[in-house]
């Protein structure tokens, strides 16, 4: 059987993490994030995860080394994974895809979901050190800083758009479908 890739993008709250653990632990498939280098970099430093500390980190990597250097980190964690699915969850830039999609059986899955449940979903789930106490005002701030339209322009590269709007059984049905359909 060949290996499937679901290279998983959206904007913040859209339901990437969502996807990669319906994978991991109803699928027997794997994830692999972006963010998790960035995180781990931050931790060493002794930094707070903020979302700010996170995009200043990745802006240096990505100038002092080349845009695409997440993607060919990215790209030997995927190689080496041993699963029938992966997913890399956090596909951000047109860097990542173009050196992820030499991999073969990569599939772009763009997820898409309303503002206002984005952000409650971002607020809810607390993942950075400053996402609970973010107000709407800042959400939209943030919704149009240069590292999320660029994940917006992502969707004309995607094979897969799945809404996220709806409950988590519709937003499975949809992955599932899409896992049926690339390893029949």
């Amino acid at each position: 059987m060949a290996k499937l890739i679901l290279g998983i993008t959206g904007e913040m709250g859209s339901g990437k993490g969502t996807i990669a653990k319906h994978v991991t632990t109803e699928r027997g498939g794997s994830s692999h994030r972006f963010s998790t280098i960035l995180r781990d970099v931050l931790d060493r430093l002794y930094l707070e995860q903020s979302r700010e500390n996170i995009q200043i980190l990745s802006m240096i990597l990505r100038k002092n080394f080349s845009e695409d250097i997440m993607a060919k980190s990215m790209y030997h964690d995927v190689e080496n994974d041993e699963h029938d699915i992966v997913v890399v969850d956090g596909v951000r830039r047109l860097a990542d895809i173009t050196f992820l999609k030499e991999l073969p059986h990569f599939k772009l899955v763009y997820m898409e979901a309303d503002m206002q449940n984005r952000y409650e979903r971002i607020v809810k789930r607390g993942e950075n050190t400053d996402d609970s106490t973010k107000t709407f005002e800042e959400f939209k701030a943030e919704h149009d800083a240069d590292s999320e339209i660029q994940i917006r322009d992502l969707k004309n590269y995607a094979s897969y758009v799945v809404n996220n709007d709806g409950t988590y059984q519709e937003l499975y049905a949809q992955v599932d479908e899409i896992i049926k359909e690339n390893l029949s």
